[in-house]
């Protein structure tokens, strides 16, 4: 599917039948668009779009190219999936003021493009693309803060139920993968905008509004930081409280060892059976033995108590 947005922001579908003029496109939105409509893309705009090979390159080198005639960006977009994210590449090319991009998701941030741009006239394509990445910027901060109050609650239910079951550890790890998959992203925009702070294609009043961004991609990167901290702190404070629940476990068993150690020891003294033995005649002989099994037991448990190991 192909999109035209125009300047008057009305938007056409290449499919709708009705071709605007190329003159009146400022942007060019292709979603998961077949090779046809690629071609007739290129045909009209004069335009290469990116191949996937080009558009999936990881190199640094390949995520940002300029020319004389045009600005090529590969960016990664976080989709949600099974709990964490995955990344998604989405293509920008800018050339003659007109902004082509290319995507195979539907992303949260252009629909919220789309809203923003029926109430406002855009200038060019260079506009558009800045309210894209303006806009993935704030769709990363709400991450980022999501990220945020679920620490807080497995903070919480750590220190008040003082749990320490499986699931927990589980879920700060699955946490930190997704703050390194967020921190991962937002240092490719940083890079992308760095770039464009060098490159000449941007009218001057734009320059304004990437610094700004970039100020706001460092300090989301500052908040990542943060967050991974506090999720290694909260994962040794759950292996502290783990360890120590089993310190406690261990501890009740060794206890109850020791205890029974010294009953043990009568029995199996006047479980020999020998004839020799004064108390096996006696009346009290049965009494006396259980007596001394009680009086070794309670001794050991004082003798623990005294020490404040109980």
């Amino acid at each position: 599917m192909v999109n035209y947005f125009c300047y008057d922001r009305t938007i056409v579908r290449m499919d709708s039948g009705v071709a605007p003029e190329v003159k009146d496109v400022v942007w060019v939105d292709l979603i998961s668009p077949t090779t046809e409509e690629k071609r007739q893309v290129e045909h009209d705009f004069n335009v290469e779009l990116f191949t996937k090979q080009e558009s999936e390159e990881i190199e640094s080198s390949s995520k940002y190219v300029e020319t004389e005639e045009e600005i090529g960006i590969n960016l990664n977009f976080l989709v949600p999936e099974d709990g964490t994210f995955s990344n998604e590449p989405v293509s920008f090319i800018i050339r003659d003021k007109v902004l082509f991009t290319q995507r195979n998701h539907e992303f949260r941030s252009f629909s919220e493009t789309y809203r923003k741009l029926r109430t406002f006239k855009p200038i060019d394509g260079d506009d558009i693309f800045l309210t894209i990445l303006e806009t993935r910027i704030d769709y990363d901060a709400d991450l980022i803060e999501s990220i945020t109050d679920q620490i807080s609650y497995i903070t919480h239910a750590m220190v008040r139920d003082k749990e320490t079951d499986r699931q927990i550890l589980l879920d700060i790890t699955t946490l930190q993968e997704t703050t390194i998959a967020i921190r991962e992203n937002i240092v490719e925009k940083q890079r992308i905008i760095s770039s464009m702070l060098k490159s000449k294609m941007f009218p001057k009043e734009d320059y304004e509004k990437m610094r700004i961004m970039i100020k706001d991609v460092g300090s989301l990167l500052d908040h990542t930081s943060f967050n991974f901290e506090r999720l290694e702190f909260l994962q040794n404070s759950f292996l502290g409280l783990a360890g120590i629940e089993q310190s406690r476990v261990i501890k009740i068993f060794t206890v109850v060892t020791v205890v029974f150690m010294p009953p043990t020891l009568i029995a199996s003294a006047y479980g020999m059976n020998f004839h020799h033995m004064p108390e096996l005649d006696k009346v009290w002989g049965y009494p006396f033995a259980l007596f001394l099994m009680l009086c070794s037991s309670i001794s050991t448990l004082l003798f623990f108590r005294s020490k404040k190991w109980l």
